[in-house]
């Protein structure tokens, strides 16, 4: 198994990608797994974190999936962030979305392109109906 692990702060892939493809001086010390000590996995609650179970079952369902999530969900973001969503909203439209594409299959990246066109479709009614 292999494992990379770092500081939980944003500032390191932040960096990471603004000196990109050179390397910059991180913005916060080193990971000292000594003095962590040890370190505990457990299994993510997926009814706590519903957005987690919609990704996965998207990876796993592939096809046309992944690309009808990533439409709904940045759709979903746009509108919490704008005020007519709760945050409890944005899964709830980003799995509507998954249940609701019935198109087909992607073989082409025109192919993907269509299929996000469809799904960004689709979606402003959702955002509607989750408003009330």
């Amino acid at each position: 198994t292999l494992a990379q692990l770092g500081s939980p702060d944003m500032r390191i892939p932040i960096a990471h990608a603004l000196a990109w493809p050179q390397r910059m001086e991180g913005p916060s010390a080193p990971l000292d797994l000594a003095s962590i000590g040890h370190l505990d996995f457990e299994l993510p609650d997926e009814m706590r974190f519903p957005a987690l179970r919609l990704a996965r079952q998207a990876g796993e369902g592939g096809g046309a999936l992944p690309a009808v999530l990533n439409a709904a969900n940045e759709m979903a973001v746009a509108a919490f962030l704008k005020g007519q969503i709760g945050f409890l909203g944005i899964a709830e439209v980003v799995e509507r979305a998954l249940s609701g594409y019935s198109g087909g299959e992607p073989r082409t990246i025109k192919d993907v392109l269509e299929i996000d066109r469809e799904a960004r479709a689709m979606v402003p009614g959702m955002i509607e109906s989750v408003k009330a």
